[in-house]
């Protein structure tokens, strides 16, 4: 049997409309707008999941999906970083990692072991995370090296569908916007 996973970036929020790395931010208007507008065309799955911070699960819960938070899903730990913009970052510590944070290795690590897990469970599965859980995720089915991950861009409720069977994950589709 075939494992599918649907992967849906949470709704906008702050720090996504002003380029900044997150922290634990509601959704703002328009993601909860665009979120409700999504609510409803999503197939039926066997199995959801949410990230636990609070854009994810509010994104779940605008989605009017009955998500169980699990904490592999969380986002990235950016340290001292979070809340601050990318420019800023990149201005004044180019070459710099998140102090106290997570390092890309580590995500990527956290997220292969749990993707690797819900394949042997063979059933449907929706997740409502982060784009960092996604590029992950994509970057672990794909056996991309882990340079790639900024490389991947994915909108607030972007759709990214994995496809599981045997020992491997496929990209089935990636990016796809939810609503417009």
């Amino acid at each position: 049997m075939t494992s599918r996973l649907i992967l849906i970036c949470h709704g906008s929020t702050d720090a996504v409309r002003r380029s900044a790395f997150p922290a634990d931010e509601p959704l703002d208007a328009a993601g909860r707008k665009a979120a409700a507008v999504l609510a409803g065309r999503l197939p039926a799955m066997e199995r959801c999941w949410s990230s636990p911070e609070l854009r994810a699960r509010q994104t779940a819960e605008a989605l009017k999906l009955d998500a169980i938070v699990l904490s592999v899903l969380r986002d990235c730990d950016y340290g001292a970083w979070r809340g601050r913009s990318f420019a800023e970052v990149s201005t004044q510590q180019p070459a710099a990692t998140p102090h106290g944070g997570e390092s890309l290795l580590s995500l990527i690590g956290r997220v292969a072991q749990w993707l690797d897990g819900e394949r042997a469970m063979e059933r449907r599965t929706i997740v409502v995370t982060h784009a960092a859980i996604v590029r992950a995720a994509i970057i672990h089915a794909i056996a991309a090296p882990a340079q790639s991950f900024w490389r991947i861009d994915l909108a607030p409720l972007s759709i990214t569908c994995l496809s599981g069977i045997g020992s491997r994950w496929n990209l089935a589709s990636s990016g796809c916007a939810a609503s417009q």
